[in-house]
């Protein structure tokens, strides 16, 4: 069976569904989900997940209302105002993945000096996606291959899928063993494409502004009973654990 999750992934999903069954206006979830955030990173922490990836804003969000919109890169800009210094305090090391040109001059201010306070912090590594798309990501990566092929210093032939992964948002991070998606839809969303090859998925009904370290502690029980292979099977992992 699998040891803990060194790589925990989450969809937060679930905001404005929990703010409508309770008459308030789709803002009051996402506000209500700063909170949980907070939480879950916390708890991460205490049992030693070495990397938390956070899927916050997609590339396809901008697609929602202006106002919401509007509402979410404040309340994101808040919580980096707010959080930072308790996350470097806590020795969290933060990144932010994601197309940042299309984020606003003040917000990517913040993002770099909160990632230049936090860069050697030994603990918890958070990635939070803003902005981000799988497809996005892996065409970056490949817009990056091309140009250098183009230039002569890369044949185009010889690619491998380590130089595509070494352009991807999570460059330099092992890819996660558990992706939990809360709100009960079961699909990733155009999330970490690549990355999630041969991840754990668990998926839940839970509303994120319902999400707690029980949820979580679900997440890693079904975790611990899944049998991972990569493409191996059952007879190898087993005679590999005997050697």
């Amino acid at each position: 069976m699998a040891d803990s999750p060194q790589h925990v992934a989450i969809i937060m999903d679930g905001n404005g569904r929990w703010a409508r069954s309770r008459g308030m206006p789709r803002v009051a979830g996402h506000r209500a989900s700063v909170k949980v955030v907070r939480k879950i990173v916390e708890e991460c922490g205490e049992r030693k997940v070495r990397y938390l990836t956070l899927f916050a804003f997609s590339s396809e969000n901008w697609r929602r209302p202006a106002d919401e919109v509007g509402v979410l890169m404040g309340l994101f800009l808040d919580a980096l105002v707010r959080e930072v210094a308790d996350l470097h305090r806590n020795q969290v090391r933060l990144r932010f993945i994601g197309d940042r040109e299309s984020l606003g001059p003040e917000l990517k201010q913040r993002m770099r000096d909160a990632e230049t306070l936090t860069a050697l912090n030994p603990g918890l590594g958070l990635m939070v996606a803003v902005a981000y798309g799988g497809r996005w990501d892996v065409t970056q990566a490949c817009r990056s291959l091309a140009a250098e092929a183009a230039a002569g210093r890369l044949d185009a032939a010889q690619i491998t899928e380590e130089q595509i992964g070494a352009r991807l948002a999570l460059a330099g991070i092992p890819d996660p063993d558990l992706l939990i998606r809360t709100g009960g839809e079961q699909r990733i969303s155009n999330f970490l494409l690549w990355n999630l090859a041969y991840t754990e998925l668990y998926f839940t009904d839970a509303l994120w502004p319902e999400f707690s370290p029980a949820h979580l502690q679900a997440a890693f029980d079904y975790f611990g009973q899944r049998e991972r292979r990569f493409g191996r099977t059952s007879a190898q992992i087993a005679s590999k654990a005997d050697a």
